[in-house]
């Protein structure tokens, strides 16, 4: 590239007359092509100073200019080896790291003091020039512009904002080694640094981001643009940030720390305006003089207007580099002329770079300390060379957004730092220790009963709210001593966000949060389930099968003993023994077998005696049956009871995942619906439960069961079989303050997440209000206050609904009344019965009325038939045993068998008659007996069980009735038989027993 060499001299005459050779002052100037106006001001520079009688008197200064390439060391010292054969007092050069290096290696070995500024290409941020040391330890270079310090106030800005994890873009321009020391530094503090650096076809690099990485990785990548420092140019940065809003990178909480220590305000509006989130900008500053009187005098200098007054358009397109070589101009004149008042004047010298036997200018180190010990005050502010040949004095400015302010709008000054103190008064808005005493913080909410609710207004007051969470608002208000202003709004800025906001990761890559407040969990709010009543509960142990093979197997029990009854009988009276006691007479008729069955099934013991081994046989196996069933019955029945208290099989997600009958859904793209979507599609869960769940719940993209709102979820459950899942808190609140108490919650009360109060990115307040609710949690002051909204003992009772009391609970009336039912149906067929016996009775009793109604004395009977027989019939002999008939005997033979006495014994002569009430003969007691040859009557025991439970009563003739008296013992009649014949005609047959 063509080199353009621009060579001015300036001879200053005064006078008329010529200086002499000796007090020519001469200056070369190396700058490089890219430099924008450094030879503008540099010639600026040379001029006021031909204005100044105070630094010049009679002197003239000469200069010349050399451009060359950029990195071109080479040609670097070319240049700089012509203008040494030309002669110069000194060397001012604006250059990269490569041709300064190079340069300071010529001007140390030439003895030529070298006034060096360092400058970037394309913009980027500086870096450190690594210089060679010096073969004699001698360096004749001084750096004019000041070492880089970003990395001190990278550190600083860091630490104030208390980053644990950030990431650092880089120009391709910028050297990285500049940034070993940060480096280092936040390794030793823990921090999580990454690096990536920027090309310069940004829209590429994003493109690749979106070619090469999964939606998970892409996600990450949105998690670490958060917090960023961009150390690019100031037009790379602004179409960094522009294309990562563009492609959704950039989150409205995104915190952009543009680092760069050139860049011009109108460049600052434009990053601030393109930024999606907060931006802070550091760059360096230069002090101003308030009073535009003397604001272009620097110490009886007087400087151009178009560098020192900001009104100048010319001014504010100026670069770092070009302020620094004014200032080094400056300072060199004023060394000169230190030089000629001392009068050590060294003249001077052409020097040969390329013969071997040229020697240094011997005036050179005389001149380089005469620049190291003065110190000038230009435009960059204080300018002296250390014995370290660098220019210590330097200042930063950190602007941006404050927490107050509008993201992308406002640009204010939020700190200084200098090379001296540091940090100039701190970052107030990211750092607070020492409690907010009269600070009012902008709160923004969101209604949800019972975390902020709209209280009550008085006509003319500002709305006020109540709630959970204006509670644990008011507590660190007290505590911390600041004031709000609450806001119903969610789209304007502000410093905190107070609702049932639940701590997710999704919210914590958008806002900070502090401590949680409260835990969170999902509940299951559904309605309690009406109490079924079932009179007939007793009989739910069994089956309706199984009741009706119970019953069918008592009659069949029943008829088979009354069959092996009748055979065991018959076995026994085949022959017939007389005067023997049957086996087992209570058995011996139908229903009396199936009413011992019966009474052995309810456990009430028989009235019968069983001498049969096969009767003990069924007897056994039906006793056994009887407890097996009745034991079955008693477990059973005290299980259904215990299952029957419980009013809801719906307790964990498990059951509602299990059953068809109640339909579930939540609220559609909520945090809720999002942690279900999570867990039913996660290949990793183990349990089926939340798959199953998801189905239901996002079927139809879940507009089949979930709902728009919470308000309409509750709404909803409260009308029929629907669970609603939401959030546990507030779902129990809406159960508590129901007005019919017709919802319960239940819903596992385990949790990982929990409530907090929202802030933004970076906020001063996070830490603060994160310790203060430690110390209410400590205190025991956030269970008082839960306690308020949520009552343990409230209006509406949820454990009676929700849990199987342990220790059991009295049966209900319902429960026995299938029972007392039972009861009652048997004792009014037992009625219709009694009164049907009666009523057939009666009737018997009217149609068979006796002839005569004469009452009957068997003692006089026995006596009648004693004497006839000693008197008439001695002659007589009746073979056989002799018959003892009593008045019980007579009254336990049927009349079938009295009909076959007679039948029996034909011709004996012998007929007795006896009647007894109820009989159907009259009401008398009649009997017949007859006596033939070699016959013997029949001994029939009498039964209570034959004795009829009803008796006809007729009048008698006194006017009295006929009864039986059963107490009377009964009085035998013993009677001889004698030969067939007429019986004597002196019985009379008046008398109601005839013989």
């Amino acid at each position: 590239m063509e080199v353009l060499i621009i060579c001015i001299s300036f001879w200053i005459l005064q006078c008329n007359s010529v200086a002499s050779a000796d007090s020519i002052i001469h200056i070369g100037a190396i700058f490089e092509e890219n430099a924008v106006r450094d030879d503008e001001v540099f010639q600026l520079a040379i001029s006021d100073l031909s204005l100044n009688d105070d630094i010049l008197q009679s002197e003239k200064i000469t200069h010349s200019i050399k451009l060359v390439e950029v990195n071109n060391p080479f040609q670097a010292v070319q240049e700089a080896c012509e203008l040494m054969t030309q002669g110069i007092l000194a060397l001012v050069t604006s250059t990269g790291c490569a041709s300064a290096s190079a340069l300071q290696s010529l001007t140390d070995a030439m003895h030529i003091p070298h006034v060096y500024v360092q400058r970037s290409g394309e913009g980027s941020p500086r870096t450190t020039c690594q210089l060679n040391p010096s073969p004699d330890g001698q360096r004749y270079t001084l750096a004019a512009r000041p070492p880089v310090r970003l990395n001190d106030v990278m550190l600083t800005l860091v630490g104030e904002l208390r980053w644990q994890k950030f990431i650092v873009f880089y120009d391709n321009e910028y050297d990285i080694r500049g940034l070993q020391g940060f480096l280092d530094q936040t390794s030793r503090q823990g921090l999580d640094v990454s690096l990536q650096r920027v090309d310069r076809n940004i829209s590429k690099v994003f493109s690749n981001l979106f070619n090469t990485m999964r939606t998970e990785e892409l996600n990450r990548y949105r998690d670490t643009l958060r917090r960023a420092i961009l150390l690019l140019s100031p037009r790379g940065a602004q179409v960094f940030i522009q294309q990562a809003v563009e492609t959704n990178l950039a989150s409205k909480d995104s915190h952009w720390v543009f680092v760069n220590e050139e860049i011009s305000d109108t460049e600052i509006m434009e990053l601030a305006h393109s930024a999606l989130g907060r931006m802070t900008v550091i760059r360096q500053i230069f002090p101003l003089w308030r009073d535009s009187s003397v604001r272009c005098m620097r110490n009886n200098h007087r400087i151009s207007s178009l560098l020192c007054d900001p009104q100048e358009g010319y001014l504010q397109s100026l670069e770092v580099s070009n302020l620094y070589l004014y200032d080094s101009v400056l300072a060199l004149a004023n060394a000169f002329q230190r030089k000629l008042v001392d009068r050590k004047w060294h003249s001077m010298a052409s020097l040969n770079c390329i013969k071997k036997s040229t020697k240094p200018w011997n005036g050179g180190w005389s001149m380089l300390e005469n620049i190291q010990m003065g110190h000038i005050t230009g435009l960059t502010g204080t300018m002296d060379f250390k014995a370290n040949g660098s220019n210590s004095h330097v200042q930063f400015e950190i602007l941006g957004t404050s927490f107050s302010e509008t993201f992308g709008k406002d640009v204010k000054r939020l700190a200084t730092w200098d090379s001296v103190h540091g940090l100039n008064g701190s970052l107030k808005e990211s750092r607070i220790e020492n409690g907010m005493q009269g600070v009012t913080v902008k709160v923004v909410t969101l209604l949800e009963d019972p975390f902020v609710m709209v209280a009550e207004n008085i006509l003319g007051q500002p709305k006020r709210y109540k709630g959970f969470s204006i509670d644990v608002l008011d507590a660190l208000a007290k505590i911390l001593g600041f004031k709000y202003e609450i806001y119903q709004l969610i789209n304007k800025r502000a410093d905190l966000a107070v609702s049932a906001i639940t701590i997710t990761p999704e919210r914590e890559s958008v806002v900070d949060f502090s401590k949680r407040y409260m835990d969170y969990s999902v509940g299951i709010l559904l309605k309690k389930p009406e109490e079924k009543i079932n009179i007939f509960s007793l009989f739910a142990p069994f089956d309706l099968a199984v009741w009706g093979c119970i019953a069918a197997a008592i009659p069949v029990v029943g008829v088979l003993i009354f069959l092996l009854s009748r055979m065991q009988s018959l076995r026994t009276q085949n022959p017939p023994v007389p005067h023997q006691q049957p086996a087992n007479q209570a058995s011996n008729s139908l229903h009396s077998a199936i009413w011992i069955v019966y009474g052995a099934f309810v456990q009430q013991g028989g009235d019968s005696v069983v001498s049969s081994v096969a009767l003990r046989i069924v007897m056994g196996s039906w006793w056994l049956f009887t407890l097996i069933v009745c034991s079955s019955y008693t477990a059973n029945l005290a299980a259904y009871l215990t299952v029957s208290r419980m009013d809801t099989t719906v307790r964990t997600f498990q059951d509602l995942s299990r059953q068809m009958d109640v339909s579930y859904g939540t609220v559609r793209d909520s945090a809720v619906y999002d942690y279900f979507k999570n867990k039913g599609t996660n290949p990793l869960e183990q349990d089926s439960t939340f798959a199953e769940l998801w189905r239901t719940i996002s079927k139809n993209n879940g507009h089949d069961y979930s709902v728009s709102s919470p308000s309409e979820g509750i709404r909803k459950a409260k009308k029929g079989p629907y669970a609603f899942l939401w959030d546990m808190a507030v779902v129990e609140y809406a159960a508590l303050t129901d007005d019919d108490c017709t919802i319960t919650v239940t819903g596992n009360s385990m949790s990982s997440k929990g409530y907090g109060i929202a802030m933004q990115h970076g906020s001063p307040y996070r830490d603060l209000f994160s310790q203060k609710i430690l110390e209410l949690q400590e205190k025991g002051d956030l269970d008082i206050l839960k306690q308020k909204w949520w009552p343990r003992m409230g209006r509406c009772d949820l454990n009676s609904h929700s849990n199987a009391t342990p220790d059991g609970r009295s049966l209900k009336l319902h429960s026995f009344a299938g029972v007392f039912c039972v009861l009652a149906a048997g004792l009014l067929l037992a009625c219709l019965v009694a009164g049907l016996e009666m009523w057939w009775n009666s009737n018997r009793c009217g149609q068979e009325q006796p002839k005569e109604d004469k009452e009957v004395n068997l003692e006089q009977v026995h006596r009648r038939m004693n004497s006839l027989m000693d008197e008439d019939m001695a002659h007589k002999q009746i073979p056989g045993p002799s018959i003892e008939i009593s008045a019980l005997d007579i009254g336990s033979m049927q009349p079938s068998q009295q009909l076959e006495s007679v039948r029996d014994y034909p011709g004996t002569g012998l007929s007795v008659s006896a009647y007894l009430p109820g009989e159907g003969h009259g009401g008398g007691l009649g009997r017949t007996l007859a006596q033939g040859p070699g016959s013997t009557l029949p001994h029939h025991p009498l039964s209570s069980s034959t004795i009829p439970s009803i008796q006809c009563k007729h009048r008698a003739p006194n006017g009295g009735l006929f009864r039986q008296s059963p107490a009377k013992t009964p009085m035998p009649m013993s009677y001889q038989g004698v030969p067939g014949g007429p019986i004597p005609e002196a019985i009379e047959s008046t008398h109601s027993t005839s013989i």
